[in-house]
């Protein structure tokens, strides 16, 4: 084994194996490759017909179609871009204040008592629920699209910073107090790095909730987006580019996943090692 084949295989202190660990990459693909493989059998040998499930033939010829800008529609790059902006627009707003929010919570029971009802109150809701009153408020112009992704990002996301005030123990609080620090280095340098793991979680969760909420953000009078295309795919029974949005919609979603794993492996190495 080379030099820079040991530096890159992590170095095993224990000779008990520890759950969960080792790659599952081999396996996600082959996983993929049978769904992949049944989903081709399944139409062509015509156990479905087309308008409930369409062959992968027929949904990539709708996305290539979609991508050389020759579908009867504006082409995917304009979808993809509008609904990127929209959610991700609404995700950073989101992340700005409800991190704090979150923060000012675990840190406080006046802050958490003040926000705790209302976000404990409308968390539970699907959005449909308040987009007629979204609509009526706002109008359908861009700000309820986003409105509505802002606030299905808020509450995981405050949440989510709020469980992770909690996570420094009261050794370390003390410890720090015993080597003589304010209450204000205390936040900085034991509860917040003891708080940001589940703070990125959060925000790993808040974007799938983000990209769920697109569709029916996206009824609202829009005119492109990933969510209309798939909304009116739907009205002419278009299942081929139904499934080509939701596959595009998932592709992205998964994307930023993997980013904000990559995020996390960086700024937390520490995670699940303690």
């Amino acid at each position: 084994m080379t030099e820079a084949n040991k530096s890159s295989t992590p170095l095993k202190t224990s000779a008990f194996k520890i759950p969960g660990e080792g790659s599952s990459l081999v396996i996600s693909v082959v996983t993929m490759l049978v769904l992949l493989g049944l989903w081709t059998l399944t139409t062509a040998m015509g156990w479905i017909k087309p308008l409930f499930l369409p062959s992968p033939q027929a949904v990539f010829t709708q996305f290539y179609e979609y991508i050389t800008g020759t579908a009867n529609d504006k082409p995917l790059w304009e979808h993809l871009v509008a609904s990127v902006l929209r959610v991700f627009g609404a995700f950073l707003l989101a992340s700005l204040v409800a991190i704090p929010v979150g923060i000012a919570m675990g840190m406080s029971r006046f802050w958490r008592g003040i926000f705790d009802p209302p976000i404990e109150l409308y968390r539970p809701l699907p959005p449909l629920a308040y987009l007629p009153l979204i609509i009526i408020w706002f109008g359908i112009d861009e700000l309820p699209k986003v409105l509505l992704i802002f606030l299905s990002c808020f509450a995981p996301l405050a949440m989510a910073a709020r469980s992770g005030m909690r996570s420094a123990s009261q050794e370390q609080m003390n410890a720090a107090y015993s080597m003589g620090a304010s209450y204000t280095q205390l936040i900085q340098h034991v509860v917040l790095p003891a708080a940001l793991p589940e703070i990125l979680v959060g925000m790993r969760v808040a974007i799938g909730f983000g990209w769920s909420t697109l569709v029916a953000a996206e009824m609202v009078a829009a005119n492109v987006g990933l969510g209309q295309m798939v909304l009116n795919a739907s009205n002419f029974l278009r299942t081929d580019i139904v499934v080509m949005g939701i596959i595009v919609i998932g592709v992205v979603a998964y994307g930023f996943d993997l980013l904000m794993r990559a995020v996390e492996r960086r700024l937390v190495p520490w995670k699940g090692k303690m």
